[in-house]
């Protein structure tokens, strides 16, 4: 069995989107329910592409479709807690970049969970991959981890 994955400091990451829990996100464990984690992933990696100009969801001739995600748990977060997610990409090819995004209890250094999201970019008619357009290029190269 691979070593268990330690959580990541915020330092570790090239920016970040503050993100508000809501009543519903808890469970019945009165704790966020780990699904509302992977749509905060999705949330961070395209608000950060979208305000930086590298996707237009709307009018765009590329689009991300998620081939891979994963997610480790180290500290409970919940309502009314409010978030602050990092993101950083570890790695990108011709098509395809790999995101990373921490979790991190507003104002804690300590990652409450982190992950990734693979994002496959694709022609939105032909739905074949292509290659990094230059805006979303630039977006990977300043999101780089450190």
């Amino acid at each position: 069995m691979s070593e268990r994955p330690q959580p990541h400091n915020r330092s570790g990451y090239r920016a970040f989107r503050t993100i508000p829990t809501r009543w519903a996100d808890n469970d019945m464990y009165g704790h966020v329910n780990n699904v509302v984690y992977y749509g905060w992933f999705d949330t961070v990696v395209n608000a950060v592409l979208i305000e930086r100009g590298a996707l237009d969801i709307h009018q765009g001739q590329t689009i991300g479709f998620v081939v891979e995600t994963q997610c480790n748990y180290f500290a409970p977060l919940a309502f009314p807690q409010t978030v602050e997610a990092g993101i950083r990409v570890a790695e990108a090819g011709r098509s395809s970049v790999r995101y990373e995004i921490a979790l991190f209890a507003q104002g804690v250094d300590t990652a409450a969970a982190q992950g990734h999201f693979v994002h496959v970019y694709v022609d939105r008619a032909t739905r074949r991959p292509m290659v990094l357009p230059e805006a979303l290029r630039r977006v990977v190269e300043e999101l780089g981890a450190q």
